[in-house]
């Protein structure tokens, strides 16, 4: 429903096009809530070109009617994306009707603080599974042109630091529209994140302001990575499958015409605080959703995969910087933002002043490159070996950091 220029004051369009916050979030609670209930009802088949462009819409009035619920939010009117498509992407990761609902409606959803430059807004469920992103038209009209490469994707490759789409949906209320996308949430709220980092591989103006820097938990960039750390060490199977995880999915990006994404990094140091529950609210116990966790999302394939993660690690990558004993939670985030005319109009006037190369809009296969250069020699480094000290290196011997085997994890871990 779009908005008619011109025929509100502009005090009055300001306050129409703000939603109010607990009722944005009851009504998308309630859409999704009626879309998933819909779904429920019609036929499992195969996914057919066609649903990937559907749209079914639906008017919910307050009072109710002989298909939708009473409810105590103003009227409004959802639009609901490729609903076929997005069943069989949440039924590829394991996510069951009832639980995708008992984590959208079962309790209020959670604000949550934008570190970017967008003007998104981020919701959270109750139970830490799911983050419910509102896009721009443009941004939710590429993603429903995404999909039929990512249905490929997917099914050639479910293990993927790429965002996991479970839903795209439109809330119509009076003059607001607002559209959200409901994807995996990649820093668990329960586990404290001692660093936290949004790395794209470029230099230019990327680093945290004051302002960021005065929160609680602030969101640091690349050249703020580059004065506080000096590199993670991963065993070197760890550090090959995230390696390679990476490069796949930026090619896969990269012929999409993706940029601009970034690397969304959280880092808990193990030796700090002990790990903690708290804030998970009352959430039914273990993990619904496969390949969500970081580690899962960069081990190799096998069939029939069990969920991975417990109450200890939340699926952390084991990690270690310096003396530090570290987990790594990180996912790939920003991914709906192609190499259009505004961004090559962007990129042409920051290179007339700055190197063109250290920019953070570039075209995709440079910024593919750059990032995976940045990653690979700047962030993630192989634990092959260490020298102890002078004497040592004046040797020419090294010492390998011992590791042990975590029978929890089934991977390797530094000692």
């Amino acid at each position: 429903m779009s908005e008619r220029e011109g025929t509100t004051r502009p005090r009055e369009a300001a306050t129409l096009r703000k939603p109010n916050a607990a009722a944005l979030k009851g009504a998308i609670q309630l859409g999704i809530g009626y879309a998933v209930g819909n779904m429920s009802s019609k036929p499992d088949r195969d996914v057919l070109m066609q649903d990937f462009s559907v749209v079914e819409t639906v008017f919910l009035p307050s009072d109710g009617s002989t298909l939708t619920p009473a409810h105590h939010f103003p009227d409004f009117r959802l639009k609901t994306y490729a609903p076929l498509a997005f069943r069989y992407f949440r039924e590829l990761f394991g996510i069951k009707p009832d639980d995708y609902l008992y984590s959208m409606c079962n309790e209020p959803l959670i604000e949550l603080s934008n570190p970017g430059a967008s003007s998104s807004w981020f919701y959270l469920t109750s139970d830490d599974e799911f983050i419910i992103k509102t896009v721009q038209h443009k941004e939710a009209e590429f993603l429903q042109k995404l999909l039929p490469g990512y249905y490929m994707n997917l099914n050639q490759n479910p293990r993927t630091l790429l965002p996991k789409f479970y839903g795209l949906y439109c809330i119509q209320c009076g003059s607001v529209t607002v559209r959200v996308v409901v994807m995996n949430n990649v820093l668990p709220r329960a586990m404290t994140m001692h660093y936290k980092y949004d790395l794209k591989g470029s230099l230019y103006k990327r680093r945290a302001s004051r302002k960021e820097r005065t929160k609680s938990s602030p969101t640091f960039k690349d050249l703020d990575f580059k004065e506080m750390h000096d590199g993670l060490y991963f065993d070197p199977e760890t550090h090959n499958a995230l390696m390679k995880t990476l490069q796949r999915d930026c090619r896969v990006l990269e012929s999409f015409k993706i940029m601009d994404y970034s690397l969304l990094l959280g880092i808990h140091v193990l030796d700090k605080k002990p790990l903690t529950r708290a804030g998970r609210g009352d959430s039914k116990k273990g993990q619904k959703v496969l390949y969500s966790t970081a580690l899962e999302s960069i081990q190799g394939s096998v069939k029939d995969p069990e969920p991975v993660a417990d109450d200890d690690t939340f699926g952390g990558i084991p990690a270690k910087h310096r003396d530090e004993n570290l987990l790594i939670f990180l996912g790939i985030i920003d991914i709906l933002q192609s190499y259009r005319f505004i961004k090559k109009v962007e990129h042409s006037w920051k290179a007339l002043v700055h190197d063109g190369d250290t920019v953070s809009v570039h075209r995709p296969s440079f910024y593919a490159d750059r990032f995976l250069k940045f990653m690979s020699t700047t962030v993630f480094k192989k634990a092959h070996y260490f020298s102890r000290n002078e004497d040592e290196l004046s040797e020419n011997r090294c010492v390998v950091f011992p590791m042990k085997r975590d029978p929890c994890l089934n991977v390797r871990v530094l000692a």
